[in-house]
This record gives structure tokens, C-alpha cells and sequence, in this order.
């Protein structure tokens, strides 16, 4: 979906469209959702982007604004064959390569008594399109060609993972070091929070057996957090903490790049 403010859109409206639609329509279907804004990432993000549309079980793409980027990543969705959920705002004409399939209209005002029927209906389609068999998720299989399949994975080393995650580690100590000499430079303080004292080293994929609901956490751009939820995700059981913000909703971060860090109660001097 578009992440960006678009034109002919109120600033932050696709993040409503979010957070009032399609992410309470994910869970009441019985899914985890994850947006790709929501994936705190050392990599480059378009290679953590297609990664999930590849892996996830399903995906939802608004077509509204038709937004380049958004299109390509249904390219490469149906390129695989893979159950999609189409959605637009009424606003937004159809698109002719796939005017064919069929999608969910919503209100683009977002007016409450519409909200509630829309994610009603986005939620059964969601599960319905995961439990059908037989579903024609492209022209790929309307063609009767042969979806495009990944032959082999890159892994990378415990080595190169190590390092990477030092890298990581040396990056984040730098921006605190950045901000600790330089916070009137930063004007949004919910984008750059100043770190408390009492934090710990970063959370690693290794932790995750340590953590438990509840714990106290720390972010270098959201702050401090609870841990609400804790996941395995994908074929290859990537790490997922749930983490509920002080400076907003809750987001899913990818333990191995979320640069998460545990918050210590402090000891009061007597």
C-alpha cells in the first residue's frame, strides 16, 4: 500500500486506511499483520519488502492512488502465484490489467459507519482467499504458465551474521552519541527520543526464548515500549516482537534488525 502522503490525499491518510481498516480486518481473519514500514531493518528495505510478499501467507495490496511501487509489488506477487487480496478506494478507477479479479471498495472518507461494514467483508475475503484451492490469484495461472519459483537461498554465515549485527550495534550507539550532543537539532522528539540511562545491549534473535510479555523495551525512533506479543513468522521462523510505544500504536519488529533494548529499573538511591 502506499506508506507515503499522496497527492489528493489528507497527510497520514493511507496510515489511517491502515490502522482503521485493514489491520483490525487482518486480525479478525486470524492473521498477523505486517507492513513494510513496520520492519526495522539494517538491509536495503526493497530486499526485506520482497521477501515477505514472496513468504507471506497472504498479502493485501490497495490499489488507491495506484501507486507505482504498490503495483510493482503485485507484479511479483502474482509473478509467484500467490493468494492477493485486492482492495481500492472508491475514489480510485480500476486498473485495466486486472480489472479482471476482483477487489474491495471502501470509503476513502473513512466515515466510521462505513469502516465497520468494509472490515466485515475484507476479513472473510481474506480467509476465503487463503482456504481456496482452486483460486485464479493471476494471469500467470489464467495463462497456465508456470509460476516463477526460487531455486536456492542466500545464507549468510554466523560470522557474517555477527558482524553485521555489530555494524548494527556501532550504528545505533552512534546516533545516541548524535542526539546526546545535538537534541536541539531534532524537532519531531517522537522520531529521535533521547535514550534513558538504564538501557541495555541490544536484542538479539538469540533472546528470544529470554523475553516474556511485559518487558520494558527501548527504540532509538519510537522510544519506549511494552513487549505485547512475541511470533515466529515465515519458512524460516524469523523472530517477531510485538512492541506497544509510548509515542503510538503497537509495531512488529524483526528481532534480528530492530535494534530492541531492554529497559533496567533503575535502583533509587537512599
Amino acid at each position: 500500500m502506499p506508506i507515503s502522503d499522496c497527492d489528493n490525499y489528507a497527510s497520514g491518510h493511507f496510515n489511517r486506511v491502515y490502522e482503521y481498516i485493514i489491520k483490525p480486518s487482518c486480525e479478525k481473519a486470524g492473521f498477523i499483520p505486517v507492513r513494510a514500514d513496520e520492519i526495522m531493518t539494517t538491509n536495503y528495505i526493497a530486499l526485506d519488502i520482497i521477501k515477505h510478499i514472496i513468504n507471506s501467507e497472504m498479502a493485501i495490496c490497495d490499489l488507491s492512488a495506484r501507486n507505482p511501487n504498490v503495483l510493482y509489488e503485485l507484479g511479483i506477487r502474482q509473478a509467484f502465484n500467490l493468494p492477493v487480496t485486492l482492495i481500492k478506494d472508491t475514489k480510485t478507477n480500476r486498473i485495466f490489467d486486472i480489472q479482471g479479479f476482483r477487489d474491495i471498495e471502501y470509503d476513502d472518507s473513512l466515515r466510521i459507519d462505513s469502516v465497520q461494514g468494509t472490515i466485515d467483508e475484507l476479513s472473510e475475503v481474506i480467509k476465503n482467499t487463503h482456504q481456496a484451492t482452486n483460486e485464479i490469484n493471476s494471469l500467470i495461472s489464467l495463462l497456465g504458465i508456470e509460476p516463477a519459483k526460487i531455486s536456492g537461498k542466500t545464507k549468510i554465515s554466523g560470522e557474517t551474521e555477527l558482524i553485521l549485527n555489530s555494524i548494527s550495534g556501532m550504528e545505533n550507539r552512534l546516533s545516541n552519541i548524535e542526539i546526546r550532543l545535538r537534541p536541539n537539532e531534532h524537532t519531531n522528539l517522537i522520531d529521535f527520543q533521547i535514550p534513558p540511562d538504564n538501557i541495555g545491549e541490544i536484542i538479539t534473535v538469540n533472546d528470544f526464548e529470554t523475553l516474556k510479555l511485559g518487558d520494558e523495551v527501548y527504540h532509538l525512533k519510537f522510544g519506549k515500549g511494552i513487549i505485547m506479543d512475541l511470533n515466529e513468522i515465515g519458512e524460516n521462523s524469523d523472530k517477531l516482537a510485538v512492541v506497544k510505544f509510548k509515542s503510538g500504536s503497537a509495531k512488529n519488529l524483526a528481532l534480528k534488525f530492530a535494534n530492541l533494548r531492554r529497559i533496567f529499573k533503575q535502583i533509587e538511591q537512599k
